[in-house]
């Protein structure tokens, strides 16, 4: 299957939800009334800033590489549909079979056909946005495959039956204690005497995956970056997890959303730069992971990569909003909201929190399914500033909002009505009739200058708060004929 939906705007099941039927406000209140969250928020963004503050310093050419990394995102959405197929046809020259996914229904389809076909009822994951977005770990619970989260923080939320509360660190909401607690509380064979020592918590963590990284057949990942030119996926993490998923099972399964895709290994070259430095704050990754299709006797002997949509080619008809695509998961604008620091990530209701979220979301599942998100912010423009592609989020966060309000005001009585009128005006023939249907207002005026305020409904809406002038006897076409007839 080929890219032919590309350009065609889908009805995409929606980015998973996380606070129900709430709003952001609502939620939000809620969480600012938890002093242990915002502590917890506090000091880890405030680290991370202070990290990346001072990688970032030390490049002089920081603004250069900035530009570089928008300009090709902006050039590689521009011709998406040719970069992604190019991908496919290096994918599968390299022995691997390439996916089209239009929605998080066939995504998750896709993926659990493919599990079952190795026979396997487990999974091994690393941390994939993607994955999230889709909800595929719900999906292959119902068909009875249990994916297991190998990423640490994705662990702990996992294991603690919680949500991401962030990008790039999703236990960013739990303290060392709370996550001690979870490990006691949760992980077979843990050492009673565990302390929340984070030497102690991630050698805890070592081995309860360990066991689990042996026996595993099948791996999913995300991807964060793809070249077209030569098929070649790219996994950057942290903690060496991601390597483990990539190299030992058999059958490798990535979900990477369309946008991913790169054209080039120059290309590729910015992005390194960039998304570390933006992210965790470090030079380089410690761990990047770059295959292509499928290599006879070493890594997995089958792949698989399924492109997701999931609403992304909506996205892109939107000249405004389709910034929101160049995104690259750095989670640099979360760390230095002000919104986001008190409240955290699941105020948000969405898979994408912060102000990324807060652009992505909407436009993903639909403004209106996510109604309350693009006034999640100050508009301080702080998020612009850090952000390692550019994306003007503040002006974006206008647009929807201006998107919101013409959805909320589209069907409003007034709204209505003034189509009506704009209608007639550009009519000369129904532009009469209404001026003579109008004329008989007089009756109702009984010879005052306005109208009555008790007219009947809709129009006595408007009428109790203005005041409805009454029509005159002649109208102005009228009254100039008469005068320049001589």
């Amino acid at each position: 299957m080929t890219a032919v939906f590309l350009g065609i705007p889908t009805a995409p099941p929606g980015v998973g939800h996380l606070r129900g039927d709430r709003s952001f406000p609502d939620a939000a209140r809620e969480a600012l009334r938890d002093g242990q969250l915002r502590a917890n928020l506090g000091h880890a963004t405030s680290t991370i800033r202070a990290k990346r503050a001072a990688v970032v310093g030390e490049l002089p050419d920081w603004a250069e590489l900035r530009e570089a990394g928008r300009a090709i995102k902006a050039a590689t959405m521009a011709r998406l549909d040719e970069h992604l197929i190019a991908l496919e046809e290096q994918v599968t020259a390299r022995g691997g079979t390439v996916h089209w996914a239009r929605d998080a229904i066939e995504a998750n389809a896709i993926v659990t056909r493919l599990v079952q076909a190795t026979g396997a009822d487990e999974v091994v994951k690393v941390k994939s946005m993607a994955t999230q977005e889709i909800g595929l770990n719900e999906a292959l619970e119902a068909a009875g495959i249990t994916a297991h989260e190998t990423d640490l923080a994705e662990l702990i939320v996992q294991l603690g039956d919680d949500k991401p509360s962030h990008i790039l660190v999703p236990a960013i909401h739990k303290n060392r204690a709370e996550i001690r607690e979870i490990f006691l509380r949760t992980m077979p064979g843990a050492d009673p005497d565990l302390t929340d020592d984070p030497r102690q918590l991630a050698m805890a963590a070592r081995t309860h995956l360990r066991e689990r990284f042996l026996r595993a057949r099948v791996a999913i990942s995300g991807a964060n970056f793809a070249v077209a030119e030569t098929g070649t996926l790219a996994v950057v993490e942290s903690e060496g997890n991601g390597r483990m998923c990539l190299t030992l099972p058999d059958t490798l399964i990535t979900v990477m959303g369309i946008e991913k895709v790169v054209p080039s290994w120059r290309d590729l070259e910015v992005y390194l730069q960039l998304l570390p430095r933006s992210s965790t704050g470090e030079r380089m990754n410690p761990y990047t992971s770059l295959w292509a299709g499928v290599t006879p006797g070493d890594g997995p002997q089958e792949f698989h990569l399924v492109l997701l949509d999931n609403g992304r080619t909506a996205v892109l008809a939107d000249e405004v909003g389709r910034e929101a695509l160049h995104c690259i998961r750095c989670s640099a604008c979360l760390n230095v909201c002000p919104v986001y620091e008190r409240t955290g990530g699941h105020a948000y209701g969405s898979v994408y929190p912060g102000p990324i979220g807060a652009i992505l979301s909407p436009q993903l599942t639909g403004v209106e399914d996510n109604a309350s998100l693009p006034y999640a912010s100050s508009l301080c423009g702080a998020c612009y500033d850090v952000c390692p592609v550019a994306i003007d989020i503040p002006s974006i966060l206008v647009h929807l909002r201006a998107e919101h309000v013409e959805a909320q005001t589209r069907t409003t009585p007034e709204a209505v009505a003034f189509r009506a009128l704009s209608k007639a005006m550009s009519s000369p023939r129904l532009w009469r009739l209404a001026q003579r249907a109008a004329g008989l207002g007089r009756f109702l005026a009984r010879g005052k200058t306005t109208l009555p305020n008790a007219l009947p409904p809709p129009v006595s809406t408007w009428t109790r708060t203005r005041d409805l002038p009454t029509p005159p006897a002649k109208t102005f076409t009228q009254q100039w004929a008469e005068e320049h007839r001589s």
